[in-house]
């Protein structure tokens, strides 16, 4: 009764939240200061004292939601977070009830095998072979491979220690040989100097790949590139290809690096944290033309497959590679046994993994493929209408034609100009944006993931910008 009690209270309490950012009545974001926050929440009493149910459950999530960010405002266009399908957030809801950490088949079985049938629908979307099921007849031979992961840093993380693997098949046991290098575009997502940095190579590996002016890899001069860095000693253990770019959503011209690579036996890693799930939609696939040339990819669930936090996708050519890319001695878990299903513990740097695949599962299975695809289409088609509405508004510059659901603009001014008016759009309430360098200088950034923004609502932060934007008038002498 009292579970029943307090979901009640609780969703309520959410529907409201909903509500009021769904028809404005809220502000978007308000940062209310941390000390403040702490003392409203009640924070060291409940957890001295508990009590946490009932009207103090309420209490406590008046005051909670009311400091939340509301990504489910028309105005949120910020990040590359999404507005989660509601079907995914009761999957996380009976993830967190249920509590089966699912690395290992037999802490969740039901959690193991949705995870093993979301990771070979993705496997499938790039156009590679999905893994057989365990006791199936179809067990020789290469094929996939994956796992969901905490976030695409970590997904970033893992598949480089597998091409580290590759590249030195001693590293676990012996360390990293002084000669290994990534070749990364300059605008990629910083979790690949990251990964390099906790892997021991350190930033000194990670080599600029050539790009055109927009920063997208030039395939003309990666194969002259790579081959350099070889004739001067040192072993390429990847080529990074973004798909799409974190700060302006372009995509690379996968199928000529997946080609060069091919040809001069590279590990391509094409990290599609944000843009692989075009790859569900007919219109905007061909962006990811050749994504099956490379060896692993990264795709971020949380993001456009609209699924609660966090869920990101390891995904191989070859099952092999991520099977070999850790090595460990855990008598508790790894020993002969009975199998009926597949344990994901080895792929993973988590021995504890929540059941990530039932988030996407239930955000997908709601409105299957065709609404996942239509809501790709319809963002896209909003990003390029509000970068022709930017475009042609006086005193205002677009950095590129979107490939995706980002634009990158700029006012007339300096840089300090750009973070000025985003400081004071935040702080008003009514539009929350993001901001990017690109090309050598600051711009502001939309990242339209709300399926309830409209075109009307590019229009009212184009007008807010204006009226921000006027100069004030001298002080008096």
């Amino acid at each position: 009764m009292a579970l029943r009690t307090n979901c009640a209270i609780a969703l309520k309490a959410l529907k409201t939240f909903s509500d009021q950012a769904l028809k404005r009545r809220s502000p978007v974001i308000r940062q209310t200061p941390m000390a403040d926050l702490e003392k409203g929440l009640n924070l060291k009493r409940l957890m001295a004292e508990g009590g946490l149910r009932g009207e103090t459950l309420r209490a406590f999530l008046g005051t909670y939601l009311d400091a939340a960010t509301r990504l489910h405002h028309p105005g949120y266009m910020a990040h590359q977070v999404a507005v989660p399908h509601p079907m995914g957030a009761v999957a996380a809801l009976v993830d967190a009830f249920t509590n089966n950490p699912m690395a290992i088949y037999e802490m969740g079985p039901s959690a193991a095998t949705i995870e093993y049938a979301v990771v070979n629908w993705m496997l499938e979307k790039i156009g590679w072979q999905p893994m057989p099921l365990p006791g199936s007849a179809v067990t020789a031979g290469i094929h996939g491979g994956g796992v969901l992961t905490h976030g695409g840093s970590l997904a970033n993380l893992t598949v480089l220690a597998a091409a580290r693997g590759r590249a030195a098949a001693n590293a676990w046991h012996q360390g990293n040989p002084g000669n290994l290098v990534l070749v990364a575009p300059r605008g990629c997502h910083y979790s690949i100097t990251r990964a390099a940095g906790i892997l021991g190579l350190g930033r000194k590996a990670v080599i600029d790949a050539p790009t055109d002016a927009d920063g997208r890899l030039d395939p003309a001069r990666l194969a002259q590139c790579v081959t350099e860095l070889r004739q001067g000693g040192s072993k390429v253990m990847a080529v990074v290809a973004n798909a799409c770019s974190t700060a302006v959503g372009l995509y690379d011209p996968l199928r000529e690096v997946g080609e060069i690579c091919r040809d001069l036996d590279v590990w391509l890693h094409v990290d599609g944290a944000h843009g692989a799930s075009a790859l569900v939609s007919d219109r905007h696939r061909p962006l990811l033309d050749g994504i099956e040339l490379a060896r692993s990819v990264v795709w971020d669930a949380h993001k456009m497959l609209r699924t609660p936090n966090l869920c990101a996708a390891i995904l191989v050519r070859d099952h092999r590679d991520l099977d070999g890319a850790f090595q460990e001695d855990a008598s508790y878990l790894f020993h002969e046994k009975d199998q009926p299903g597949f344990d994901f513990i080895h792929r993973t740097v988590e021995c504890t993994k929540a059941a990530l695949g039932l988030k996407v599962f239930f955000a997908l299975a709601a409105d299957g493929e065709a609404g996942i695809a239509a809501f790709i289409d319809r963002q896209t088609a909003l990003a390029k209408t509000a970068a022709g509405m930017l475009r042609t508004a006086p005193g205002f510059e677009v950095a590129v034609e979107p490939q995706s659901n980002i634009v990158c603009f700029r006012v007339d001014g300096d840089d300090d100009l750009q973070l000025g008016l985003r400081r004071r759009l935040v702080e008003a309430g009514k539009h929350y944006v993001s901001s990017a360098e690109f090309q050598g200088r600051r711009w502001l950034r939309l990242v339209l993931m709300n399926p309830a923004t409209e075109v009307h609502d590019i229009g009212e932060l184009i007008d807010e910008i204006r009226q921000l934007h006027v100069p004030c008038p001298p002080d008096p002498v």
